[in-house]
């Protein structure tokens, strides 16, 4: 989960893993790669928080969430003026939305039919989520914040604990709890970094140092601590979601 591929300096792109414009690397950077894998985590760790843990549902929930949110979202949010400033034609990604949606509910469906009525509000609730988000529905209520910790980070947790057993307990409502620090933290970093990439023409500035020594202030000076950290966050959840699923499907 690092820069990916692309040309000319780094702060350039549209995100820092973002690939140039163009062929299969516009799907590299419409899939957000660590962010993607940062929100699928919370399904593993939800997921493995249940007293026993099926690899068959565990793989379903990471898939419907796969295609709600790696593929529905992000093609979505692409044609909200292609803030990606990818090339993918706009019929096509509306295709890849509608059918990672309807692939998401498919399989929402289907675990409902295996798991009970008590996943029903979950199927309900995710695609309000991901179209509400994405068109900011609602007054825009989902599309903040708050809104964003809770739809990509709690919901992933609990929709995929209800997965495996049915039911929803302390355990994963404190994990999603954490989930949803964990995904503000995200937008708190995230979004000056979006700022700067995207909508920002000139930086300049200096700082001046106790010592008497001044440093240059830069875009890529105000970027580089931002990134690192959700380089380093992203790494983190998805390292202890790695873990978990060792040791529970040994």
């Amino acid at each position: 989960m690092g820069d990916g591929p692309g040309h000319g300096p780094p702060e350039s792109r549209a995100a820092y893993y973002a690939a140039r414009p163009g062929g299969w690397r516009d799907w590299w950077t419409l899939l957000h790669p660590p962010y993607t894998a940062w929100h699928l985590s919370y399904v593993v760790i939800g997921a493995c928080l249940a007293p026993v843990v099926s690899t068959s549902r565990l793989v379903a929930t990471v898939l419907a969430f796969f295609g709600a949110v790696g593929l529905a979202a992000h093609a979505f949010d692409e044609l909200h003026g292609r803030p990606l400033g990818t090339r993918i034609p706009g019929p096509v990604l509306v295709a890849v939305a509608t059918v990672g949606l309807a692939g998401a509910v498919g399989l929402g469906i289907a675990g409902a039919v295996e798991v009970g009525w008590a996943l029903v509000p979950f199927l309900v609730i995710g695609p309000v989520l991901v179209v509400g988000y994405n068109f900011e529905l609602f007054g825009g209520v989902i599309h903040s914040d708050i809104g964003f910790a809770v739809s990509w980070g709690a919901f992933p947790v609990l929709t995929a604990y209800v997965a495996q057993t049915g039911r929803l307990a302390l355990a994963p409502v404190l994990a999603a709890l954490g989930a949803i620090a964990l995904s503000a933290a995200q937008r708190a970093l995230s979004t000056p970094a979006r700022m700067l990439r995207r909508r920002t023409d000139q930086v300049s500035g200096v700082v001046a140092l106790s010592d008497g020594s001044r440093v240059e202030v830069s875009r890529a000076f105000l970027l580089a601590p931002l990134e690192r950290a959700l380089r380093a966050m992203s790494w983190a959840v998805v390292l202890t979601a790695a873990a978990l699923a060792v040791a529970r499907l040994d």
